[in-house]
């Protein structure tokens, strides 16, 4: 059996799409990568700061609120004052802060990285993710295979492409890792 992975690799974090009081309309807004930490008395506010892709406003994304500033650990809160890179994309890749807080999600391109797989044998193939998008298995697949829709359902049904986790191939989701194996023993188009 042959093993093949596939890394999913987004070109930038999601971005927000959101209500802008300048422009008096939803827009997109990306991450600028900074943070904004805010000391009031014994607390403490800090925010990812986005921007407008239009006019350039402000949006600060809530990630911690009026917390104490021993309650926190230093080497974090040294990485917000620095305005860390790595940090400000995990930040930024969370899907789930940024529906918490209002804004819907623009999912980024991405290249799929990894070898086609060999036909004439049988497939485990893992795909993964750094992060957790809301990307489809079956657009995945689609498009590193090159089927149609219709295709892929065929295969998915022929049980020629089989999930690991039992979940429903046309509708999962990747959320961080998937394992399916592909029967490749006849051509599949």
């Amino acid at each position: 059996m042959q093993q093949i992975v596939w890394v999913v690799q987004y070109s930038t974090p999601p971005l927000a799409l959101k209500y802008c009081k300048k422009c008096q309309k939803k827009t997109e807004h990306a991450s600028s990568g900074r943070f904004r930490v805010n000391a009031q008395g014994k607390y403490l506010d800090i925010w990812l700061i986005y921007k407008c892709k239009n006019c350039r406003t402000t949006w600060n994304l809530p990630l911690y609120s009026r917390i104490k500033p021993e309650s926190i650990d230093n080497r974090l809160l040294e990485q917000f004052y620095s305005n860390d890179v790595s940090l400000a994309l995990q930040y930024a890749f969370s899907t789930w802060l940024l529906q918490t807080n209002g804004a819907e999600i623009v999912l980024p391109d991405y290249q799929i990285l990894g070898p086609h797989p060999d036909s004439g044998t049988t497939v485990e193939l893992q795909i993964t993710s750094r992060y957790s998008l809301p990307v489809k298995v079956s657009q995945i697949l689609r498009e590193k295979l090159g089927l149609s829709s219709r295709e892929l359902e065929k295969l998915i049904t022929d049980g020629r492409i089989q999930n690991i986790s039992l979940k429903g191939l046309k509708k999962c989701k990747l959320n961080q890792e998937i394992t399916l194996y592909i029967d490749m023993s006849t051509p599949y188009k």
